[in-house]
């Protein structure tokens, strides 16, 4: 799949959500927040076609519904709040060795790929999964709360990286927060899921809902 590729989301719906249109540009940050259990995480699980669901995803021109799942997984990738790890080591996670300069920008030394999973924090698990994502280069995003595990310095420091890949790269991203501060920081666009329909949260709370 392609750099800077538009992601768009056609009549999609997944549980309480009402059928939605929405898209976002390469490059662009889309915010969504909500109250817990409004949607958000299995709004991102149907956007990575994890979850049985109506409508369709397009990236570009390539359809979600015209693929196989873990082939549109490969350009559409989702990073969970808690992530998966599957064998001993850190390094035995990345197919690709990850440039010493992001390894080392995310407050790590070279030798954490050597480290035991078993040893990792809930905060280093969450940095080295959003490592291990970009490594193996995604056309999309979908960050669920990805910096929720870690203290206010590597808030910003992960912010900071993130941003910079995601422009170099032109990714449509979605990125689920809670936190007002960071969506200032960050977002391009910041919508709420409120009554099982997205809402402009630049607007009150009487505004339209967005399509």
């Amino acid at each position: 799949m392609s750099l800077g590729l538009s992601l768009i989301l056609e009549q999609l719906s997944i549980g309480e959500l009402l059928p939605l249109d929405l898209s976002i540009a390469p490059g662009e940050i889309l915010c969504l927040s909500g109250a817990s259990g409004s949607g958000k995480s299995r709004l991102l699980r149907a956007v990575a076609d994890l979850e049985p669901h109506s409508g369709d995803v397009w990236l570009g021109e390539q359809a979600q519904s015209s693929m196989a799942g873990h082939l549109w997984r490969r350009g559409v990738m989702l990073v969970p709040a808690e992530s998966h790890w599957w064998a001993d080591s850190v390094g035995e996670h990345f197919v690709d060795e990850p440039a010493i300069s992001d390894i080392e920008t995310l407050g790590f030394e070279h030798a954490v790929l050597a480290w035991q999973v078993s040893r990792l924090s809930s905060g280093e698990k969450q940095r080295l999964a959003l490592l291990r994502t970009l490594c193996r280069e995604p056309s999309a995003l979908l960050l669920d709360e990805p910096t929720a595990n870690l203290d206010e310095a590597n808030v910003r420091r992960v912010e900071a990286w993130l941003a910079a890949r995601i422009r170099q790269r032109g990714s449509p991203v979605i990125w689920v927060a809670h936190d007002s501060a960071q969506i200032a920081r960050v977002a391009d666009r910041h919508l709420r899921i409120e009554a099982g329909q997205l809402v402009n949260s630049a607007t009150s709370e009487e505004a339209s809902p967005w399509t």
